[in-house]
């Protein structure tokens, strides 16, 4: 049995809520340099140069990439041979946060009730997810969602009758309906199978991958690649302005689910992507 003391997620959760806001990862930079390349827009073409411009300065300088540097989400694989001490995991998550949005500059997004709307002035809590696993390691992914993309998600409960194209039309159709709204170009996460909240949450999951990522599975790869091309071809384009990079990647993840139905998700990032992930 191995022992971790909780002050070790603190301090991991602390650094990569700054990191994630700083700096943008090496596939979205990749994707940002190919998008040059080979967007036809010329107004297209300069929004993805002014964007690499604005990830350099921004890493460059330690200030965010972007001014809504997101509500904090925790993806947590705990190896059933770990033994936590040093107080509560939760808190300790919390506290991580909390530090690195105050020490990071960060601005705080969180409000305490979904109606009465008070800010909690530390942008917390943060939204965590515990698995347990095998081993003796922890495994922390963490996703900075700003609302512009979150607002354009959608979930559907399709008919299995609808099968792989139901799936499809859902799926482009709901990055048509948002548009420029969440900040493109976008990465576009889904989830398929399990029940409603099962299929969401996998949606949420799907955009820790790399942009770049793709399923190991034959028929989920090629429609993740049949769903890139048709986005791409809605000409939505960089911030909404036309052009044929709309999307940066599609990242699917699927669940068995019940014989009666066929529960999808769809969540979308914007063109950040913001996620990390440590192994302790």
């Amino acid at each position: 049995m191995r022992t971790v003391d909780v002050s070790m997620i603190k301090e991991s959760i602390k650094q990569m809520c700054k990191d994630a806001n700083y700096f943008i990862g090496s596939d979205v930079k990749s994707a940002f340099e190919k998008g040059v390349k080979e967007e036809t827009s010329p107004i297209g073409k300069a929004i993805l140069i002014d964007l690499l411009e604005n990830a350099k300065i921004a890493g460059e300088k330690e200030v965010p990439i972007c001014q809504d540097t997101g509500m904090v989400v925790v993806f947590m694989e705990i190896g059933q041979e770990v033994s936590l001490v040093g107080g509560d995991i939760k808190e300790a998550i919390d506290a991580g946060i909390r530090e690195g949005y105050e020490e990071g500059y960060l601005r705080k997004s969180v409000v305490s009730d979904p109606l009465i709307r008070t800010n909690t002035k530390d942008n917390t809590p943060g939204i965590v997810y515990f698995d347990i696993v095998s081993g003796d390691k922890i495994k922390i992914k963490i996703a900075l969602k700003g609302f512009g993309s979150e607002n354009m998600s959608r979930t559907k409960m399709l008919k299995p009758s609808d099968g792989i194209k139901g799936v499809e039309d859902f799926v482009v159709e709901t990055v048509s309906l948002a548009g420029p709204n969440p900040c493109p170009p976008i990465v576009v996460g889904v989830g398929i199978g399990g029940t409603i909240d099962k299929a969401t949450l996998m949606a949420k999951h799907a955009l820790t991958k790399d942009v770049d990522a793709t399923s190991d599975l034959p028929h989920i790869k090629e429609l993740e690649e049949v769903l890139i091309k048709r986005i791409n071809a809605l000409g939505i384009g960089p911030q909404g302005l036309g052009g044929n990079t709309t999307a940066l990647g599609v990242n699917i993840e699927v669940f068995p689910t019940h014989i009666a139905g066929l529960p999808v998700a769809v969540n979308i990032n914007c063109h950040a992507s913001r996620h990390l992930e440590v192994i302790l």
